[in-house]
């Protein structure tokens, strides 16, 4: 009772260890609901950000496609930075509390855009749409201090919500394992409702109403997602930052660089020989030995030179590292090369959202015989309808079966989980380059029915013929993205939880900007070239199926990579080498790829 008791007193202020049980249940609502209507708030707003661009700022197609890639780029590299500061200096709960705030006056700045008419270009016709008049300075630098608000929010929001909500859970009973685990799942499955009613609901009042109402919507609703969060204060657990978790991984740098012409102990097992101490209050859990990255036990190799404070630690912790300090780096060095995979899979996720979204505006997407037509980033509601059908079918039906004929808890392994996710990648981008050959070969060889709002001939093949890889990608981030998420908490040492939740974001900028890059320079390549450009305004006049297939090449090269990257890795022991036995109990096991 007594460990649990200062574990407690560790994680609140109140030191009741009856709170603590319960609190993941009761801070739940508060949470996923704070998640919920931040997401229906912004990602339907980003998602239909290309259509705003073109349509209410006149830019360009390259210019719109290199401006969202770079704002979302820059709003997934955010929460590194945030991550470290909630780490660090603020924790969690304050993080996410101006987060919040930032994200709805990002909202707010954008809706004014929309509203006050001398904050964006005149209106321009389809007929005019080669002498547009574009943004005056004035008017990109307003757009752009939206932006940056959405980034901070972005920034504070996306590495601490979910581990936040973790926190409500006791890792140290069964039942708080549970919890954690499930929760992975159900809070994307949260997550994806949320952006399902943004890219269906706001998506259409923004582009058929108004885009002033359409972006007055989300800003209201990111009000409500404050409220709620608010609300919830005095039930939370609340655990306060030990300080910064990187200066640790570059005392232990620093330290086995000092000590680089030093030899290890040859002795068995070594860690004997090395400085083993870890404080009574460490949140972190007791890591075996391992012989990956040996460099690094040189850090905690014990010299004449090296001091010893009476409590066991050491004096100077840029000389001289614990071994369990070492270990924690391990886990770090050991996800990074697994993440940098991430960058390229994802890169194939991003042109759903893009690229998508211009071909829809060139297909037929009359709905029925009345004339409606859907808007053209709510086609995106197919992929997150797909990871809504997916999330429970995995988690209930797939999961338990696996895990009968397996023994691992979650019936495969992470690395298993992102690496089919990767296959199914490769057979999205495929089948997306089949996709737009047949939707530009009917546009040069059928009657069109009109001219698209950014310009080029309507094709007459219906735009529902893009839902099949629309439905795949959802099951691509069903199987990669939450194995990610999952992956990066539990291999993270516990003080690094929140600089693990911005790693998969810091992917998503990687292949943001990789996007980026790419569509610039096949652009600038191809529009030399006899064949013409690949990627012009009017698709029609291009080869979008090719630059499909390009990423599909790199998408297998990352795969082999990936496989390569899978076998060597080892799982940290503390998380991931808990296994079930046929009869449910707990075993220690070696895990495979």
């Amino acid at each position: 009772m007594e460990n649990k008791e200062d574990k407690a007193s560790k994680l609140c202020d109140d030191h009741k260890t009856e709170a603590i049980k319960y609190r993941g249940i009761r801070a739940m609502p508060f949470i996923i609901g704070n998640e919920t209507f931040e997401k229906i708030g912004t990602l339907g707003t980003i998602s239909n950000l290309l259509v705003y661009l073109t349509t209410v700022f006149n830019m360009k197609s390259i210019t719109a496609a290199t401006t969202v890639n770079i704002f979302q780029g820059t709003s997934n590299m955010a929460p590194l930075l945030g991550a470290f500061l909630s780490d660090t200096y603020f924790g969690r709960y304050k993080t996410l509390a101006f987060a919040s705030i930032a994200s709805f006056l990002g909202m707010a700045v954008l809706t004014l855009t929309a509203a006050i008419y001398k904050l964006h270009p005149p209106k321009c016709s389809t007929s005019d749409i080669g002498t547009c008049v574009g943004p005056t300075t004035g008017q990109l630098a307003f757009l752009v201090s939206g932006f940056g608000f959405l980034v901070i929010g972005a920034g504070g929001i996306r590495p601490c919500n979910l581990a936040f909500g973790a926190d409500q859970f006791d890792p140290a009973t069964e039942s708080g394992q549970k919890g954690i685990n499930s929760f992975f799942n159900w809070y994307y499955f949260t997550f994806t409702f949320g952006v399902l009613v943004s890219v269906t609901v706001v998506v259409y009042v923004q582009s058929s109403v108004s885009w002033a109402i359409g972006l007055g919507i989300p800003a209201g609703l990111m009000v409500l997602s404050c409220i709620l969060f608010f609300m919830g204060s005095r039930i939370y657990v609340k655990v306060k930052p030990e300080g910064s978790p990187l200066a640790r991984v570059a005392q232990v740098l620093v330290a086995a660089t000092k000590k680089r012409h030093l030899q290890l102990p040859d002795d068995e097992p070594r860690q004997l020989s090395l400085f083993n101490y870890m404080p009574d209050d460490s949140i972190n859990s007791k890591l075996p030995h391992t012989d990956q990255f040996r460099f690094l036990d040189k850090s905690a190799i014990l010299t004449p030179e090296d001091q010893i404070n009476s409590d066991g630690s050491a004096a100077n912790a840029w000389k001289l590292c614990s071994i369990q300090q070492v270990e924690e780096v391990k886990c770090l060095a050991r996800v990074i090369p697994v993440w940098a995979s991430s960058i390229i899979f994802l890169t194939s996720l991003v042109q759903q959202n893009t690229y998508v979204v211009f071909q829809v505006l060139q297909s037929d997407r009359r709905l029925g015989s009345g004339g409606f037509k859907v808007p053209a980033a709510s086609y995106t509601v197919f992929q997150m309808l797909s990871l809504t059908l997916w999330i429970p079918l995995y988690d209930r039906v797939l999961v338990p079966s696996l895990r009968r004929l397996t023994g691992k808890q979650g019936g495969i392994t992470l690395l298993q989980r992102m690496g089919i996710g990767i296959i199914f990648s490769l057979i999205t981008m495929l089948l997306s380059g089949l996709v737009e050959k047949q939707r530009r070969n009917l546009a040069l060889t059928r009657p069109t029915l009109g001219i698209a709002p950014k310009g080029g001939a309507i094709s007459s093949m219906s735009g529902w013929w893009l839902v099949p890889q629309l439905f795949l990608t959802g099951i691509c981030e069903g199987f990669n993205c939450i194995g990610q998420i999952e992956f990066y908490y539990k291999q993270f040492p516990e003080n690094m939880r929140s600089i693990a939740g911005s790693f998969f974001f810091l992917g998503l900028a990687g292949s943001s900007y990789l996007s980026g890059f790419l569509v610039s320079i096949v652009h600038h390549i191809t529009s030399r070239t006899e064949a013409g450009d690949w990627l012009p305004e009017d698709l029609n006049k291009g080869k979008l199926d090719y630059f499909y297939y390009l990423i599909a090449a790199l998408g297998f090269i990352n795969f082999v990579y990936f496989l390569v990257c899978a076998k060597w890795y080892k799982y940290k022991a503390a998380d991931d080498t808990i296994e079930l036995s046929a009869t449910g109990e707990k075993q220690t096991e070696k895990l495979i790829v």
